[in-house]
């Protein structure tokens, strides 16, 4: 809730910040106005940590420039046809862009840049009210107080929680779909709810989305599933069918019911995993960054099942190899929204793998079956570990204990062969070079052949020493032979 006390306070807070203090008056001696805007403006009313500082000005970009490299230990312009010029001053990075007053051609969300001649102009087309609002700071000599403009009703929205477009949404939306997509992002960061009206364009216009590049698209989907509590902002998404245009994999996760057939709610169990696969990213690495590649595969690690749904005789339903047939969806999906190689190969990974464990705990796995999880795993053995706790969600309390226990164990295990063996680097006792000299044998296909069997020796049997190694390399090679 916001305390209008405290929040004018921590404006005050930020008009004294020296970088913007140091920006006011150099922009104010060249004749120029300046203001803190959006987010910054926001977050301080909020109480809020804010990273970056944001202005606009009616300077255009050759001026903000000239004003700004005295002051700035590095500076870029590659925003410079939009009117943005970015710096940094005394260790902040800050942009500052001209007042705009964009118009869109409504094919694309790329806007016809237009510089506006006033602030209020520039606020009006903004995303939302919230973010509409600017402070005008104080400069000795020229302006007795700071101000804050909010010509439309920022404040009132920040009070009430509640997201509303500065103009018409369906106009707002329609110049710019991507916005939907920043709804849903702002509901579940700020924690939110959606003006009806807003809510009701956004339902309307949610196929308009498909004119926003898959690299946008897959910003925004980044940014939420960033925030502390992504669902918020997912369940906005489904309910009103924008996730459709991107990925409709999570929509469908909703099965239809079968009044003979019973099994958990597939979508609601997606989202409690992704909850708790977050509490147990932030108990585990306190501090670090967002684990975007866990969080999507939390997200994810399920939609294989309306594809692979059977319903069996007597009730039971099942979903075979929904692993499998999941992880080549996401790959796919990933994939066409853009997301490097790496994330993508992470994510349809860990889906691939969830369900490995479960086999544990029906009876105790054998050392070599531990190896195994972990080199198939490799790097990605601490995230697996977080996505198959997370994914425990009955309320049996008796067997959510036991599966907690049992992945107790293995976890155990794993360290203790870690430390026995160097689990995280698994490879022959001997390499390539040695297995030439040993069978006489050229580089080639048979010397991969002879690797791939010291490999999986030394996954069934661990360390056994590099004599014992050689002697049962020739005695493979004689019976091969």
């Amino acid at each position: 809730m916001l305390n209008m006390a405290e929040g004018l306070e921590r404006l005050g807070a930020l008009a004294a910040n020296p970088v913007v203090s140091a920006l006011a008056s150099a922009f104010a001696d060249a004749g120029f106005e300046l203001a803190v805007v959006g987010g910054p403006v926001r977050d301080a009313l909020l109480g809020r940590s804010t990273h970056d500082l944001d202005f606009t000005t009616n300077a255009r970009p050759d001026d903000i420039l000239r004003i700004v490299k005295p002051l700035a230990s590095a500076h870029w312009d590659i925003g410079r046809a939009f009117g943005t010029i970015g710096a940094r001053v005394q260790g902040e990075q800050v942009e500052i862009t001209t007042y705009r007053a964009d118009s869109y051609d409504g094919l694309t969300r790329k806007p016809v840049v237009e510089f506006g001649e006033s602030i209020d102009g520039d606020l009006l087309r903004r995303d939302f009210t919230v973010n509409a609002m600017a402070l005008q700071v104080a400069v000795p000599g020229q302006a007795p107080i700071s101000k804050l403009i909010d010509p439309t009703g920022g404040v009132e929205d920040l009070v009430a929680g509640i997201l509303r477009t500065p103009i018409d949404p369906s106009v707002s939306f329609g110049d710019d779909p991507l916005r939907m997509l920043r709804a849903a992002r702002f509901a579940a960061q700020l924690e939110f709810g959606i003006d009806a009206e807003t809510l009701t364009a956004m339902e309307q216009l949610r196929q308009t989305l498909s004119i926003v590049s898959p690299e946008r698209v897959q910003g925004e989907l980044i940014r939420l599933m960033q925030t502390d509590d992504p669902v918020r902002g997912l369940r906005v998404l489904v309910d009103t069918g924008l996730v459709e245009q991107f990925l409709p994999e999570v929509s469908a996760l909703r099965l239809e019911v079968d009044e003979h057939h019973h099994h958990k709610d597939v979508y609601e169990h997606s989202l409690t995993v992704v909850r708790q696969a977050i509490d147990l990213e932030h108990a585990r690495h306190p501090g670090a960054e967002p684990d975007v590649p866990l969080r999507l595969a939390a997200l994810l690690h399920d939609i294989g099942k309306p594809r692979t749904r059977k319903l069996e005789p007597g009730g039971a339903v099942t979903f075979h190899h929904h692993d499998v047939v999941g992880s080549r969806m996401a790959r796919k999906r990933l994939q066409a929204l853009r997301f490097d190689g790496a994330t993508t190969d992470a994510v349809a990974r860990l889906i691939e793998l969830h369900l490995r464990f479960f086999g544990y705990a029906e009876g105790a796995w054998t050392d070599s079956a531990v190896r195994r999880y972990v080199r198939d795993a490799g790097e990605l053995i601490d995230r697996l570990h977080i996505l198959v706790r997370a994914d425990v969600t009955t309320r049996n309390k008796r067997k959510a204990a036991r599966l907690a226990s049992a992945y107790d164990d293995i976890e155990r295990r794993i360290e203790e062969l870690r430390e026995q063996e160097e689990l995280d680097s698994i490879r022959p006792e001997l390499d390539g070079n040695q297995i030439q000299q040993i069978l006489g044998i050229p580089p080639g296909r048979e010397v991969g052949e002879a690797y791939k069997f010291l490999l999986e020796l030394r996954l069934d049997e661990g360390v056994i020493g590099p004599d014992a190694a050689e002697r049962r390399l020739r005695e493979w090679w004689a019976s091969r032979s």
